[in-house]
């Protein structure tokens, strides 16, 4: 007898295979069988009119901390995900010495935009090491899988002091020192080694993060003890403004340490062609043989505004930042106030901090209503500046009314990267780009501004089911994008595919019913730290580990996840 069989669905298997009618048993933890009319089973579910999935795996998340006291990992969970990787883009807490935990929270606060208050409040810091690290999380409950990278922000510090946050040249004694913490994560359990080299990512003062200037000898040094671990992957992210001299770093990496690397690949409009650059650099690198790939997103990586956001078109207005000072319900009544509304209309926004916040806050040509359910391919005629044109009206008032909204709880929509053609039609190259994969959701990051742990069910259901700007991709192919490649981007060959011998992580989805709803803000952080969560409907069923862990996206309880350390091989 199984454990439980799922019976009636349409199964598509994550290997791209065009999907079948038929059950799916599970015995213990394992993929136990998968055809028609199978034996009895302890617990069965019905998903005739469903299809059956392997469980979602995320490759790209920052629940490092998140991960110590929730043990649901939401949004994610809301999402069909039931395997996370976090220590993404060199940012991570651990290996962390007690004088440092300060200020790695305060790069944590800055690149990833998660409240400080929440990470001085939430963090046990019962490590140092990463070792101790991975031990402190097997010590924690889980609902899902949870992976880890060595960030090298944290590594830095730890060896360099205050030299590494301070962006001295590294000794070729501290990149020994270095590549041995590095070794010994990766031995521990850490499925790779990640960096940053973006401008984008500065701590809580402004500061820019300590990897960025890592020199050639330094990373390369770094990756060979990957290499010499003989498993582990590496991941970067890096702004390429020197294009040929930073992409030959990523490439003398692999080239060093024998190992995979995978490189975030985004479309921006002040530089809208580097990323077939980037592309075409890594078609070439794969010609040589070299295991290059590029991450890449289903949708535009959107900044949302509000009044309960980091940001809104009105955040720089003088007699705005009077009104935030109070609590929603109070700031609401003012702004109402025909007076107040007057005043800041009237005025200009005082100094903008930086040309990405500029672009955001006053880009009303790529300012949309988000909606319900929520709209991540809207046309340019439904932006807040074409609306103004055929009201007769400025784009400020247009957003100033939008923004009162739901009590003042309505969200506004910028797609920041990846829009520039007013659609996803570029996003479609990346997706269909030999060397790329699915991945960029940033879940448990950027907390007052994005929400984009919901790339899981966009992959499927925006590209599946409802793109009409555009064509739509086979079905088959969208779940591989996000199960056996997604699994086997970090080394995990015991998941990702509904066959005998595999890790029984399977979701059982309402695909007519699936639908993404429109972000809201809350504030269930520790210390009342503030978030923005999505929640989907049409997850029927997710299960871990062969125990239904979610139904309708709600808990049911089970605590079968674990951490994953290291690897892990392909069922015999």
């Amino acid at each position: 007898m199984f454990d439980l069989v799922i019976r009636n669905g349409l199964v598509y298997d994550g290997t791209g295979e065009p999907p079948r009618q038929a059950d799916v048993a599970i015995a213990g933890d394992r993929i136990a069988a998968v055809g028609p009319a199978l034996g009895p089973a302890r617990e069965e579910i019905d998903a005739s009119g469903h299809i059956v999935t392997p469980g979602f795996v995320d490759a790209h998340t920052h629940y490092d901390e998140q991960i110590t006291w929730d043990p649901y990992v939401t949004p994610s969970t809301f999402h069909g995900v039931t395997t996370i990787v976090t220590g993404n883009c060199g940012v991570g807490f651990a290996p962390c010495r007690p004088s440092q935990r300060d200020w790695l929270i305060g790069l944590m606060e800055g690149v990833e935009d998660i409240p400080g208050t929440a990470l001085h409040e939430g963090i046990r810091w019962d490590w140092e090491t990463f070792p101790e690290y991975l031990d402190a999380l097997e010590r924690t409950p889980l609902a899902i899988d949870v992976g880890t990278q060595v960030p090298h922000g944290a590594v830095r510090a730890y060896v360099m002091g205050d030299r590494g946050p301070a962006h001295e040249v590294a000794t070729p004694d501290e990149i020994a020192g270095m590549a041995a913490v590095v070794r010994e994560a990766i031995e521990a359990g850490a499925l790779g080694f990640s960096t940053s080299r973006t401008e984008k990512h500065k701590d809580s003062r402004g500061v820019i993060t300590p990897s960025i200037t890592a020199r050639e000898e330094e990373l390369v040094g770094i990756a060979k003890a990957v290499g010499e671990a003989g498993t582990g992957v590496l991941q970067g992210i890096s702004d390429f403004y020197d294009f040929e001299n930073e992409f030959r770093m990523f490439r003398r990496m692999v080239e060093a340490s024998g190992r995979p690397v995978s490189i975030t690949v985004e479309q921006q409009d002040m530089r809208p062609d580097w990323w077939r650059q980037l592309l075409d650099a890594l078609s070439e690198a794969q010609r040589d043989g070299l295991p290059m790939r590029g991450q890449v997103p289903p949708r535009a990586t959107g900044v949302l505004m509000g009044l309960t956001t980091t940001l809104n078109p009105f955040s720089f207005y003088p007699s705005y930042g009077k009104t935030a000072l109070h609590p929603l319900e109070e700031q609401v009544a003012l702004l109402r106030q025909p007076e107040v509304r007057g005043q800041i209309l009237s005025e200009k926004p005082r100094a903008i901090g930086g040309p990405l916040i500029q672009e955001i806050v006053t880009s009303f040509h790529k300012m949309f209503r988000l909606g319900e359910p929520a709209d991540y391919e809207p046309a340019p005629e439904a932006s807040i500046a074409a609306q103004a044109e055929r009201e007769g009206r400025t784009p400020q008032e247009v957003a100033y009314d939008l923004l009162l909204e739901k009590d003042g709880k309505a969200l506004l929509y910028h797609p920041l990267f990846n829009y520039l053609p007013g659609n996803l039609d570029y996003v479609e190259e990346m997706l269909l780009h030999p060397h790329t994969v699915f991945g960029l959701s940033d879940g448990g990051a950027h907390c007052g501004a994005l929400c984009d742990a919901s790339f899981p069910t966009t992959l499927i259901q925006h590209w599946g089911r409802d793109r009409n700007r555009g064509r739509k991709l086979p079905l088959e192919r969208l779940v591989r994008m996000q199960t056996l490649e997604t699994a086997e981007l970090v080394g995990l060959h015991d998941r990702g595919i509904l066959k005998p011998g595999y890790k029984a992580d399977v979701n059982v989805i309402d695909f007519e019913r699936l639908a993404l709803h429109e972000p809201t803000v809350v504030y269930d952080l520790p210390a009342g730290g503030r978030r923005l969560v999505q929640r989907a409907s049409g997850y029927a069923a997710t299960i871990v580990a062969g125990v239904v862990a979610f139904r309708e996206g709600e808990p049911t309880g089970a605590l079968a996840g674990r951490v994953v350390r290291g690897s892990q091989p392909a069922p015999a």
